[in-house]
């Protein structure tokens, strides 16, 4: 039987944190803030972190006896939290930014404490998803750093589960061309990306060129050294794309141009195989991609909507089909498939583009301070827009920090400076203007400044 007193442990050795008695060793941070020092015990270093170990057989004394360490790049907030883990085994992230924390976890990772790296990692996947969603680009880019590639798994999965059902959160963002290439082959050996094969390619063909600035922007100057060049950056991508389940037409218009970096072997199998489909072939066949049902499953255990009922439904799926008689409850011909709720996934301005940037079909329902308690669907008025090119308004990767879903020539905005609709007293939802050029609404109100209160958005699938 043993007594364990981890507790007064952790106690005395944060004391000594304090204590600058036979501190051996400085360590300097934070190149942005004028560089802070921090003073500590090589052998308290080197029993706590192999980095540290490593670092400090590199680093010769001064006069005084104290190796420096230089770690410009590390926030002085940031590492003092990691010394007081180093000496006391505790971190406290109450009242932490969530920013912050996930830096933390950079860090932690990048000093090699793995424990304290993996459970930061853990607490942001299990209670700070709305904040990796919104942060996506930044994220994703990071964890796959060329120096972590064994590295924050459990992101990886997370964030792959998210490419595979919205791949165009990835593709078509302003900075798919500098993804990494371990990200992108991540990508491309998943069975159940939801892109057709040939859009794969496309995208696949269009990163290699962009990492190699000199390729002519004509493919009908390239030379043959020009593919070569092609095809030994995409060395690790091309076998991950399943060539025997792309269309003939689209081999014909698509492949054939750069047919010099699949080989010959490939090329001719693919020849054959539209001319002997039951023939074996030589290359190897990858199975198809599982492309599942297109629409979005019903969240579990949740009400269709916390804000609107299922006659609401009904008068808004009336107003889809231009009916002038609004449908019973058991003869509504869509059904409303929940994407993003407020109250849920969060109200920052880039969680409405990371969730439903892509999907077609949608509808937006906002519970706004002013509104009444009950919706009155007798008395509701719709508005439609008269000009087709206000209808609805996309906005740039900078843009997206600021402004949510924009519906007409503002007639209805969803805009926060401070990254949430719900504490921004800028933020605005305008219902107003002249009747001829609106978006569909029920209570007409005039200009002003809304405080929001939740919002959904649900893709409209037919029965």
């Amino acid at each position: 039987m043993s007594f364990k007193f981890f507790e007064k442990l952790s106690q005395d050795f944060s004391e000594l944190l304090n204590d600058k008695k036979e501190c051996n060793v400085v360590i300097e941070v934070d190149k942005e803030e004028n560089m802070k020092s921090f003073t500590s015990h090589s052998v308290v270093l080197r029993c706590r972190s192999t980095y540290f170990t490593k670092e400090l057989e590199n680093i010769v004394t001064n006069e005084s006896q104290v190796k420096t360490i230089l770690k410009p790049n590390i926030s002085a907030q940031i590492f003092e939290i990691i010394l007081k883990y180093i000496y006391g085994g505790i971190v406290s992230i109450e009242n932490i930014e969530t920013k912050i924390i996930y830096e933390l976890m950079i860090v932690a990772n990048e000093l090699e404490f793995k424990e304290l790296s993996e459970k930061l990692e853990s607490y942001l996947i299990e209670s700070k998803a709305s904040w990796l969603r919104t942060h996506f680009s930044r994220v994703y880019h990071s964890i796959f750093d060329n120096n972590k590639c064994n590295e924050f798994k459990g992101l990886k999965q997370f964030y792959n589960d998210i490419i595979t059902k919205h791949p165009n959160l990835i593709f078509e963002s302003e900075d798919f061309t500098s993804l990494q290439e371990a990200a992108l082959i991540s990508i491309l050996e998943n069975d159940n990306l939801q892109l057709e094969e040939i859009k794969i390619w496309d995208y696949v063909i269009k990163w290699g060129i962009a990492q190699n600035s000199t390729l002519p922007r004509n493919l009908e100057e390239w030379s043959e050294e020009n593919f070569k060049t092609l095809k030994t950056t995409l060395q690790q991508c091309l076998p991950l794309i399943r060539y025997f389940h792309i269309s003939e037409k689209d081999v014909w218009e698509k492949l054939k141009p750069y047919r010099n970096i699949l080989g010959m072997q490939l090329w001719d199998d693919l020849y054959q195989q539209r001319l002997f489909p039951n023939q074996s072939v030589k290359s190897l066949v990858l199975p198809a991609r599982i492309i599942s049902n297109p629409e979005l499953p019903q969240r579990a255990n949740e009400l269709i909507s916390t804000i609107i009922s299922e006659e609401h439904v009904a008068e808004i799926s009336t107003w889809i089909d231009r009916k002038s008689t609004i449908y019973s409850l058991t003869n509504v011909p869509y059904k409303f498939q929940l994407i993003l709720r407020g109250s849920k996934d969060g109200f920052q301005p880039k969680t409405f583009w990371n969730m439903c940037n892509g999907h077609a079909g949608t509808v937006v329902i906002a519970k706004l301070y002013i509104f009444i308690e009950k919706w009155d669907i007798q008395n509701s008025i719709l508005s439609r827009v008269a000009n087709k090119s206000c209808a609805l308004e996309y906005r740039n990767s900078v843009e997206q920090n600021t402004y949510g879903p924009h519906f007409g020539a503002l007639e209805f905005l969803l805009r926060s400076y401070v990254s949430d609709f719900t504490e921004d007293r800028q933020c605005i939802c305008i219902y107003s203007c002249d009747d001829s050029d609106c978006y569909a609404k029920s209570i007409r109100t005039t200009n002003e400044k809304f405080s929001i209160l939740d919002y959904e958005i649900f893709k409209i699938v037919k029965k």
